[in-house]
């Protein structure tokens, strides 16, 4: 927010009022003021005050009122702390909140970013619109999605924008109440662990200072800022079909999803219909949890009989029994590598299935 259209707006509105008015910054410093030679000053205290969820605090002879509920938000004064200061910081609130928003939304980087992700702006506008901001539009970039569990003191906000201060390469946006994207600029050369390892510091970072738990959906790496809102929705589809197949994970990056991803995006009768061709009807819920354990360690070791055996801590002859039993039942070999193909694709299919609510 410019700091001259404050002291634009301060500068018409002083003569309606007796009382001298300004604004202070995120930092406490004076930035616009109906009295020039008060613009500098520190007010110390005001921002503690309103961070006891207070809408207007009375301090050393002045009210204040903040523009909005973050604490980052500017903070307007006026002199006095009777009703009539109590009723003009209301009405100076209010007024340059709402400028404050329609300038933000023409010339806010932020803003722009957003619009971009959330699919409000024309592709023929899109450069357009970046020429305006010098916006460099051929940076390599990658989108975080970061979605907050449980409440904490802080908005989840404040507590990414925080961790990434420097608004000209890192774009911070609120998409819903628990919910941020994070718009990162990455070197051409950032592979897929460095930026997994930026998002594990980011949720250490979180649960370590803030006690709060998230997952986080990562994109591909994009290059062009028209790519931003594939690269929202992909992050969006991380955490989605991470949720049905990687349960236990709770950073989940795009390029990593595999199959599960061609499996998340078929319609569910076509699912169905896959199923009942794979299995006899029942077969596959005549498999019991010990079974299925056995299945899914068989996988993990790569179908070698003995690794699997000794990881399990049973006789090669029993797991061939289980196998055997595995095969009598559904048809499919696991030992053979397409029938054991097939039968991962059916149970990923069947969890999907699973996940999906009921219809009514």
């Amino acid at each position: 927010m410019s700091n001259r259209l404050f002291q634009g707006v301060i500068h018409q509105m002083r003569d309606a009022t007796d009382r001298i008015i300004g604004v202070i910054d995120d930092s406490g410093v004076v930035i616009a003021c109906s009295e020039l030679g008060k613009i500098g000053e520190t007010r110390i205290g005001v921002r503690e005050e309103l961070s006891y969820n207070n809408d207007t605090v009375v301090l050393d002879g002045y009210t204040y009122r903040s523009l909005g509920q973050s604490k980052l938000e500017n903070v307007v004064f006026v002199e006095g702390d009777d009703k009539s200061a109590e009723s003009t910081a209301a009405i100076l609130a209010v007024s340059l909140s709402n400028i404050k928003n329609l300038y933000d939304e023409k010339y806010d980087k932020c803003s722009f970013i957003k619009n971009i992700i959330l699919d409000n702006i024309l592709p023929s506008d899109i450069y357009i619109k970046g020429k305006e901001l010098r916006f460099n539009a051929d940076e390599s970039r990658v989108v975080f999605l970061i979605k907050f569990y449980g409440k904490s003191d802080m908005l989840p906000y404040e507590m990414v924008q925080n961790m990434f201060p420097d608004k000209n390469r890192d774009y911070v946006i609120s998409v819903g109440e628990n919910d941020i994207v994070l718009v990162k600029e990455v070197g051409a050369a950032a592979d897929t662990k460095e930026i997994e390892k930026i998002a594990n510091g980011i949720a250490q970072t979180l649960s370590a200072e803030f006690y709060t738990k998230v997952a986080i959906g990562i994109s591909t790496v994009v290059e062009n800022i028209k790519d931003l809102a594939r690269a929202y929705k992909e992050a969006q589809v991380a955490i989605e079909v991470g949720k049905v197949f990687d349960t236990e994970k709770n950073i989940i990056s795009y390029e990593n999803l595999g199959i599960g991803r061609l499996i998340y995006q078929l319609p569910t009768t076509l699912c169905e219909m896959f199923l009942q061709e794979v299995f006899k009807k029942g077969s596959i819920e005549s498999l019991d949890r010990e079974t299925l354990m056995t299945v899914q360690c068989f996988f993990e070791n790569n179908l070698n009989v003995s690794e699997t055996s000794r990881k399990l801590f049973v006789h090669r002859n029993t797991l061939v029994y289980r196998l055997e039993k595995i095969r009598k039942i559904t048809g499919l070999d696991l030992r053979e590598f397409e029938h054991a193909i097939t039968f991962k694709v059916a149970l990923m299919v069947k969890k999907y299935l699973t996940s999906k609510p009921v219809k009514f």
